[in-house]
């Protein structure tokens, strides 16, 4: 399977100088670009341009690019030509976007954001070395990946430059532990599992959960402050702008550290993982949480746990977001009425009290035993490893489930993933 790799860059000044000049044609060329399809669409005349905006040809744009705006601008001809022409597709693939509806017109680039350039040809890797066209032999921060790619992506991010690339990695073959999972995440606690194992941000216990950014936050106001008092175009504007950018980077690297840390750790050990299909969005729409619910990073928990998935032989279920995990009783199935600061699950017919989370993540594995395993090892699908989305949109407490319930917890209790709590 492809798999991306991405590591810091040790430039020296030439070769700064040279990425900065292929970083700023890249962005010369999109905006120049974006220009003409703006003025395409606000004028809604037919331009020569303007099937760009049915059939997106990043092609027409780039002949038009070279007839033009190279002979203006002799300083093209100093970077290569494949950092105008990927910055035109980039375009492309936005106006694709916006025509369909999955996002908003593009904006144009401005210098020092999101700097980034692409190149292709003939790329080799020895060691922390890697050569790239026009650059030659660039060193790396730690050892490469022994692979042959044919393009790279170098971009600046707080002051540093990175390259990264894709690669063909084998499926690797793990030895699991564990047998089935599922996992519950939160806010209090970053993730839950029905084995008992609580999982937090860079927290001293499990029932802490200190985040990164709020543990950051007021480091991050008094930086920006300082910012807002420089003078604009000044230097010193420019290292306090610097230090704003490394002080947000090593936030969201403390975050992305540990995402990979959990999903590594998860995918490893058990054969197969049961999560929630959770709408982010719809979350994010909550103003008092929507903060704590953004700095967890749940879209990115799921996305890092569906490759790792297949990467370590792992099957990866996921459970229909209308499945009420957090209002159902792990041991009965009575359901009940959960607001969010209620943290113990107290079951009104049965008596069980256990932690809200513990109790949805033992739901979860309920549910799959009861709908997957009853029906076969391969019900949801692979169980060498995937993806597999599941629909329970039928009622929890219909004759089935009720029937194969005795057998689930007897079941769970056999993998040792059922407390039972008098």
């Amino acid at each position: 399977m492809l798999l991306g790799f991405k590591t810091q860059l040790a430039l020296n000044n030439k070769q700064r100088t040279l990425a900065a000049r292929h970083a700023g044609v890249a962005r010369h060329a999109y905006n120049w670009g974006l220009a003409i399809c703006k003025q395409a669409v606000e004028a809604k005349q037919k331009l020569p341009t303007a099937k760009v905006l049915r059939t997106a040809a990043a092609n027409d744009l780039h002949k038009r690019l070279v007839a033009e705006v190279k002979k203006a601008n002799p300083w093209y001809y100093e970077a290569s030509k494949c950092a105008p022409q990927q910055a035109l597709r980039n375009l492309e693939q936005a106006l694709k976007r916006w025509r369909s509806g999955q996002g908003r017109f593009p904006r144009f680039k401005r210098k020092g954001v999101r700097e980034s350039f692409y190149l292709e040809g003939n790329i080799r890797i020895s060691g922390n070395c890697i050569k790239v066209p026009i650059f030659g032999w660039l060193r790396c921060a730690e050892i490469l990946p022994t692979a042959t790619p044919k393009n790279v992506v170098i971009s600046l991010r707080a002051g540093r430059w990175y390259i990264s690339f894709k690669y063909e990695a084998p499926l690797l073959q793990v030895e699991k532990t564990g047998e089935v999972v599922g996992v519950d995440l939160g806010v209090n606690r970053l993730a839950t599992c029905s084995s008992g194992e609580m999982f937090a941000l860079r927290a001293a216990s499990a029932n802490d959960n200190p985040k990164p950014y709020r543990k950051a936050q007021k480091r991050l106001v008094r930086l920006q402050r300082r910012v807002s008092r420089k003078q604009k175009g000044s230097a010193n504007r420019k290292k306090a702008v610097m230090q704003l950018a490394r002080a947000h980077k090593r936030v969201a690297d403390i975050r992305l550290d540990n995402l990979h840390k959990l999903t590594s750790y998860l995918a490893k050990k058990y054969r197969v993982v049961v999560i929630e299909d959770l709408q982010v969005q719809n979350l994010l729409k909550n103003r008092s949480l929507a903060s704590s619910i953004a700095e967890c990073g749940l879209y990115e928990f799921r996305r890092q746990l569906e490759y790792k998935a297949q990467l370590y032989g792992c099957q990866l279920v996921v459970v229909d977001k209308f499945y009420p995990s957090s209002q159902l009783c792990s041991r009965c199935g009575h359901r009940q009425k959960m607001l969010l600061h209620q943290r113990v699950f107290r079951c009104e017919r049965c008596g069980l009290e256990l932690d809200r989370d513990l109790n949805a993540a033992l739901n979860l594995v309920q549910w799959y035993l009861a709908t997957c395993s009853s029906r076969g090892s391969d019900a949801c699908g692979d169980p060498s490893g995937g993806v597999v989305g599941v629909n329970s949109a039928t009622s929890h407490g219909s004759r089935k489930q009720e029937e194969s319930r005795d057998a689930t917890n007897t079941a769970l209790s056999q993998i040792g993933v059922f407390v039972s709590v008098s």
